[in-house]
């Protein structure tokens, strides 16, 4: 079981903002969507690329390769060229204030 690792401090990613962490060898994104936060795996299922660095426009994300949009909450593929959805990973924050997410695929 992968423990919680820090993001930032949940009033360094504003709403539309997003960081990028490792966990165990994975990137994923940590998103700020209307103050609630979500992580997907950073990649674009289309072609393994970062889906990171595109536009985020709402609850989405758009791969700066091919132009594939993904639900940020869901981690679902919404337009072409991706038709697999994106690992989508838990998220909390601490009485601190810190996000934390953590990879429980393998729990």
């Amino acid at each position: 079981m992968t423990d919680w690792v820090d993001v930032a401090h949940k009033d360094a990613i504003k709403p539309g903002e997003y960081r990028v962490v490792d966990v165990d060898d994975v990137e994923i994104a940590v998103f700020n969507v209307e103050g609630m936060f979500y992580a997907l795996e950073d990649v674009c299922t289309h072609d393994g690329a970062e889906l990171t660095g595109g536009p985020v426009e709402g609850d989405q994300v758009v791969c700066p390769r091919h132009g594939a949009r993904f639900c940020i909450r869901t981690g679902e593929a919404l337009t072409a060229p991706a038709y697999e959805p994106t690992a989508t990973f838990p998220v909390r924050i601490t009485d601190e204030g810190m996000v934390q997410v953590r990879d429980d695929r393998w729990d």
